[in-house]
């Protein structure tokens, strides 16, 4: 089932990212994983699947060891400054930085382990209290501070669109989080690239994928509905 689940949303991504802007590169896709057995994670990746996306720091770690070497992490979810110490090194790309707080932090980690660390900025583009990340106005500072950090490498930015039936009300969030990136690109700041875009779900990645996304997140679409019970 997993198998034919990736093959499908493989499809439509493609055909969906065939509709998006000149300059923008196919969406790739992110097997969201949280709360699932590593016995699903270990079909997805036979079938193909290398970037995995969790949000939790201590089922990241725990997962990491039991999957292969060339396997891509991303952190998804909210990252707290006293859980930095466990992934810094360990993760392909963090999605969810919102703070200078933070991406000190991560500096602070990274120097200590002579590594380098690529993250996203996270952008709660629909300004919906329920989420993290820093506003569509606040953004720009934010990066401009972040980009002093040596050892911390904006690549781009991140956003967690609204929950919604109708995919199509999100294209404005996801347009907007792809004008906000066009216009930081043409502030041309050291150490800063926009040369990623998360955003998509299940729900709404075609969507997303049409106006720019250089990845989706897609979880339910691939392993069915989330074990809320499991803890890790």
């Amino acid at each position: 089932m997993i198998s034919e689940n990736i093959k499908e949303v493989e499809t439509r991504l493609s055909a969906a990212s065939a509709k998006r802007p000149d300059g923008f590169a196919e969406a790739k896709l992110i097997a969201v994983s949280k709360t699932k057995p590593i016995e699903m994670l270990k079909e997805a990746y036979d079938f193909g699947c290398r970037d995995f996306g969790e949000n939790k720091v201590q089922e990241l770690c725990d997962k990491i060891p039991q999957m292969p070497d060339d396997v891509r992490w991303h952190l998804i979810g909210h990252l707290q400054t006293n859980k930095v110490k466990y992934i810094v090194g360990k993760t392909y790309l963090i999605h969810s930085v919102d703070s200078v707080k933070l991406a000190g932090e991560i500096q602070k980690e990274a120097e200590k382990k002579q590594c380098d660390v690529d993250i996203l900025i996270e952008v709660n583009v629909a300004q919906e209290d329920s989420k993290f990340g820093v506003s569509v106005t606040q953004a720009p500072a934010l990066i401009r501070e972040i980009s002093q950090f040596p050892r911390v490498h904006i690549k781009g930015l991140m956003t967690i669109a609204p929950y919604t039936e109708d995919a199509e009300t999100n294209r404005v969030f996801f347009r907007q989080l792809r004008d906000l990136s066009v216009d930081i690109t043409s502030k041309n700041i050291d150490n800063v690239s926009m040369n990623v875009l998360s955003m998509g779900m299940t729900g709404d990645y075609e969507v997303a994928a049409q106006e720019g996304a250089s990845y989706v997140r897609v979880g339910t679409g691939i392993f069915g509905e989330r074990n809320y019970a499991v803890t890790l």
